[in-house]
């Protein structure tokens, strides 16, 4: 399947965004929170997929983060929940938020997001209870800093964990700078 598309940035027309493979144009559906965060046109951009297979169609779905991706597919296993929905979830709620928002069980907070009613709230609640947080990405009250999530992401992109990547920020300073982070938490991993 098609994991990662690594490519220039050919259009953008929010959902839908169009990456220029070595000649060949995929087009990618990315949640807005994504969409905020990619790069200008003509410029280098990579991200990780995600390939749902249809009687009808092939569609991608794209994400610059693994906890992004890692979300969508729990919440695309959920019935009643399709792409599009996790898609307006993703757009509506970072992954941090809604992982908040699940382990308070505030499905007031999960209904603001259009297209999800009271019963999709409830169902997202009842499923999703102990499914985000170290696997999908840090809770928000782990990850205090920007220099913390960007050293997460940057050992996730080296192929950790997300589990290890956690651990391994837990035994840092708290006001240490990414880079000094970053050799602190391989140091500590390895």
């Amino acid at each position: 399947m098609i994991g990662r598309l690594s490519g220039l940035l050919a259009e953008k027309s929010p959902p839908l965004v169009l990456i220029d493979v070595n000649g060949v144009g995929y087009e990618v559906d990315v949640p807005m929170s994504t969409f905020f965060n990619l790069p200008g046109l003509g410029e280098r951009v990579t991200l990780l997929t995600h390939l749902v297979v249809r009687e009808d169609a092939h569609l991608l779905y794209g994400f610059l983060t693994a906890s992004e991706r890692s979300t969508f597919r729990e919440l695309i296993k959920i019935s009643g929940v399709g792409p599009r929905t996790a898609l307006a979830i993703l757009s509506g709620l970072s992954v941090a938020d809604l992982s908040g928002a699940i382990s308070r069980q505030e499905g007031a907070r999960l209904q603001k997001v259009p297209g999800i009613g009271k019963k999709t709230a409830e169902r997202l609640l009842l499923e999703l209870k102990g499914k985000l947080g170290p696997d999908l990405g840090l809770p928000a009250a782990q990850v205090a800093t920007e220099a913390q999530a960007d050293i997460v992401q940057a050992l996730v992109a080296l192929g950790y964990s997300e589990k290890d990547a956690g651990a391994a920020l837990k035994k840092l300073p708290a006001d240490v700078g990414v880079s000094e982070g970053i050799k602190l938490a391989l140091k500590a991993l390895g």
